[in-house]
């Protein structure tokens, strides 16, 4: 198992110890996919990455996963890395998104898998629990709890409570004017993304994404290093950043095919916080995930790169129970 090394508070990593990908053809699209523990065939766990993140934000998951006997399988998922970047914003609808993994597990040839999701890819993996039940034996997701549909699609009323600057109504509103910004700055806006211990402030005016990827000092403390950071940075150069913003651009067109699915997630699962999260916890949970375990780690919003050995220890943990219960 690899272990993170601690240089200060920053987790180490090289990225040469990373898997090296295949390229699997699956729903109309190719997604770049790395995997360990292939040994492990019929026990497999699929991570699913956030935004504006890659499958190397669980470089720390896959060895300790695969040491545990699973079969670890990590999709950049469209829009991402080497993967397809379809052109249709509706191609990044949950539809597509969860149809891909779907047809991931096909592939190899798997009924069902745990899925672990961060961040964009926790609600792909609440959405695929609630599309694909079947397709889905375990959840375990990190810093996005479960989003209650409501009565009103979900930029609607976003726009209606937080305003037009909101960076979810921006990227919707004013669609291609934060791409073309975050590409222009795209190592000044991941560095300054991708921070921890950040002090406390007023919420200032503009688009936070932007503002981001303008601000010249970045604030708290790095969550990797910069060789880490540059796996990112690498990525998003050659991809730009429409592709994994087309995801946001989905949000209603989500709410709208989600109306006829029940909305509970029956499937065992772990929910893990970042005490320190932006992203407020949910006080309904438990009515829309009865089977939930909640797990609280002292972090911000990047859980499993930022605390990798705690992230691994509660999901370890939760999964041996799982099996014994």
């Amino acid at each position: 198992m690899i272990l993170p090394n601690i240089q200060g508070d920053i987790a180490m990593f090289n990225p040469t110890d990373f898997p090296t990908p295949s390229l699997i053809s699956v729903n109309g699209v190719t997604l770049e996919v790395f995997e360990a523990g292939r040994q492990h065939a019929g026990n497999p766990i699929v991570l699913c990455h956030g935004w504006p993140e890659h499958a190397f934000s669980w470089r720390y998951q896959i060895p300790a996963l695969a040491a545990a006997g699973y079969h670890v399988i990590v999709p950049n998922q469209r829009g991402y890395g080497h993967s397809s970047c379809p052109t249709e914003v509706t191609a990044y609808d949950i539809e597509h998104l969860a149809g891909d993994l779907v047809a991931l597990l096909d592939h190899y040839g798997y009924e069902d898998a745990t899925f672990v999701g961060h961040d964009w890819g926790a609600m792909v993996v609440w959405g695929l629990a609630l599309l694909h039940p079947n397709r889905v034996k375990q959840v375990i997701n990190l810093s996005l709890p479960y989003q209650e549909r409501g009565e009103m699609p979900w930029i609607e009323f976003m726009e209606q409570c937080l305003g037009s600057d909101y960076y979810f109504v921006h990227f919707n509103r004013q669609p291609g004017v934060a791409d073309a910004v975050l590409e222009d700055n795209t190592s000044r806006f991941l560095r300054n993304l991708f921070r921890k211990n950040e002090p406390r402030r007023e919420p200032e005016p503009g688009m936070a994404m932007i503002n981001l990827a303008r601000a010249e000092t970045p604030l708290g403390e790095p969550v990797m290093s910069d060789s880490e950071l540059a796996v990112f940075v690498s990525a998003f150069e050659a991809t730009g950043f429409t592709g994994s913003i087309n995801w946001y651009r989905n949000l209603d067109r989500n709410w709208h095919i989600l109306a006829e699915v029940s909305p509970i997630i029956r499937q065992p699962t772990l929910m893990i916080y970042g005490e320190r999260d932006a992203i407020p916890q949910s006080e309904k949970l438990n009515a829309f995930v009865p089977n939930v375990t909640v797990a609280n780690l002292d972090c911000g919003h990047w859980i499993q790169q930022e605390k990798p050995e705690e992230t691994n220890e509660v999901i370890l943990n939760w999964l041996a129970q799982q099996r014994i219960a």
